[in-house]
């Protein structure tokens, strides 16, 4: 995953969805806004993925949800929310999820913004977006290898975590 242009979001803004908009333009992101929602379109080397913020007002907190491309289907659930759990061990910022409903994945986070009017951050933002699409793509071929080869997902997360040493 690349990093994220932000140079030009080194102030706070009081609605971070405005900030989260010049985030979209500045990377030619497709996105969608509503008052309290605003959803972009994100390729990366795996799928593509749908950033979705939330600005929850009265709370001051700022949601993310990134969400795959795909469903885990009924049969494979148990063993995703086996993943999910060995996964959401290794992480520091946010957690991974499965929506029982539809069976979507996806890692979230929310942030609180500063009581004080100043909103969040551009760099605090971009830490979020691009800790969430790494982690999204980090893990992503844990995920596939539950899903599809049917690795158990001890089997997925030793697979997908091997480091390579050495050059070949």
């Amino acid at each position: 995953m690349t990093t994220l242009i932000a140079d030009e979001f080194t102030t706070s803004i009081n609605d971070p969805l405005d900030l989260v908009e010049e985030l979209a333009n500045a990377n030619d992101w497709l996105f969608d806004r509503t008052d309290d929602e605003l959803t972009a379109a994100v390729t990366g080397n795996y799928c593509e993925y749908q950033l979705r913020f939330f600005w929850r007002e009265e709370e001051r907190v700022l949601q993310l949800a990134c969400v795959f491309d795909g469903r885990a289907p009924t049969a494979k659930r148990s063993a995703i929310y086996e993943t999910i759990g060995l996964i959401n061990e290794r992480l520091w910022l946010g957690h991974f999820e499965m929506w029982a409903d539809e069976g979507l994945l996806m890692y979230r986070h929310a942030t609180i913004a500063d009581e004080d009017g100043h909103g969040i951050s551009g760099n605090h933002l971009a830490t979020i977006v691009e800790t969430a699409l790494s982690e999204c793509e980090r893990f992503y071929p844990v995920f596939q290898f539950v899903l599809w080869a049917n690795k158990t997902p001890q089997e997925a997360m030793d697979s997908a975590m091997l480091e390579t040493m050495g050059e070949a």
